[in-house]
């Protein structure tokens, strides 16, 4: 692995922690598609802040589009208010309006220099190692690890500055205004963060890549918990994880760095999607599974306790009259035995101390209308789930 390699994957992983830092909080928010809107409308700014220095790598052409990122969110959120429509819509009409404005621009005034659409659209990580930062003829690496590097600097300090004004205006902004700081500041604290790392990373790898970047861990994590400070941690390690495996896929492949980082986000994403313990698919159609048998003992407990007739306790009953099928039968006594809930005898079914006390009150929950209270119930007298 040489030096470049390790460039890349380095410029990667610190873009990936320094989006997935305000990408959580962006998520919580319920304000994602906030971070593309910012990606393309930031372009009128870059444009600008050309005219200006005519140099493309001036600090000012970060400072305008992080100030047009703000502008976007202003806008978005006074359509948004007047009721008219709603946030999704105000999205589509700012973010083109301005990114349009921004393309204008450049086909009037900078056709004779390298400042198109695709160069501020579809950053390359490959060619990062060789934009240097060359100081009084000292290498000191490549320019985007040193851009990227300040900003994550900066985002992490104000990170742990005003990680409780975040996390409380995130979750709650009128206990946030009660608590003496503003929301509004927080809010577009946070859309300069991320408006600046937006910026500051596209020259790398991209807007596309970093929109994933900034989404795609937080969502993932989000499956996993809800936890803000473990939120954050697994935004952090599934982005690093996705730069890192995405670089080596790419190797691979020969193909777009950016597109097989982003394949991998997706990929990484469908995996917890799957497989997360509380809301995956596999868990959730598990638990539905569990529920259905669970809430099919819980009838023929019921049953048993209406009934005290030897021919409505017989095991053949559950098949005969009851309707279910064999396995379906055989799945719900097993249950009830494993809990000792039942006894069965010559093939006659009764319930047990335990079976006839956890009925009795499931019948008064289910009169009281607490049905919600069962579920709290099972957890104290079962020992094995359906």
């Amino acid at each position: 692995m040489n030096s470049a390699q390790i460039e890349i994957q380095l410029i990667a992983s610190l873009v990936a922690i320094a989006c997935a830092i305000p990408g959580t909080f962006l998520v919580l928010r319920k304000m994602a598609m906030i971070s593309d809107a910012i990606s393309h409308s930031i372009l009128p700014g870059i444009v600008i802040g050309f005219f200006i220095t005519h140099d493309l790598n001036s600090p000012v052409l970060i400072l305008l589009a992080a100030l047009t990122g703000i502008i976007t969110v202003i806008l978005v959120e006074y359509i948004q208010k007047t009721g008219l429509v709603k946030e999704d819509t105000a999205i589509g009409l700012v973010f083109p309006a301005l990114f349009s404005i921004g393309v204008i621009m450049i086909a009037k005034n900078a056709n004779d220099v390298h400042l198109d659409v695709d160069a501020v659209l579809l950053g390359e990580l490959a060619f990062a190692p060789f934009d240097r930062c060359i100081v009084s003829g000292v290498d000191l690496g490549p320019k985007s690890l040193w851009i990227i590097g300040a900003i994550l600097l900066i985002t992490i300090t104000l990170l742990i500055a005003f990680f409780k004004e975040l996390k409380v205006s995130t979750f709650d902004k009128g206990l946030a205004a009660s608590l003496g700081f503003s929301p509004a500041i927080m809010h577009y604290g946070l859309m300069s963060v991320s408006s600046v790392t937006t910026v500051g990373a596209f020259d790398a790898v991209g807007a596309i890549l970093v929109v994933a970047l900034m989404i795609a861990p937080a969502a993932t994590a989000y499956l996993i918990t809800t936890d803000l400070k473990k939120m954050l941690w697994l935004s952090i390690g599934f982005g690093v994880l996705s730069a890192i495996s995405g670089y080596w896929f790419a190797h691979w492949l020969d193909a777009s760095i950016a597109g097989s980082i982003t394949t991998m986000l997706g990929f990484i994403f469908l995996l917890v999607y799957l497989f997360a313990p509380s809301k995956g698919i596999i868990a959730v159609l598990y638990r539905e599974k569990q529920q259905r048998t669970e809430v099919s003992l819980l009838t023929f407990l019921l049953h048993l306790k209406n009934h005290t007739e030897e021919r409505e306790r017989h095991v053949n009953h559950l098949q005969e009259h009851i309707n279910w099928q064999k396995v379906r039968a055989k799945t719900v006594l097993e249950l009830a035995l494993k809990n000792n809930m039942i006894l069965v005898e010559d093939n006659i079914v009764s319930l047990t101390e335990k079976g006839d006390e956890f009925t009795s009150l499931a019948i008064d929950y289910i009169i009281s209308n607490k049905d919600t209270k069962i579920e709290d119930m099972k957890d104290d007298f079962f020992l094995f789930r359906g």
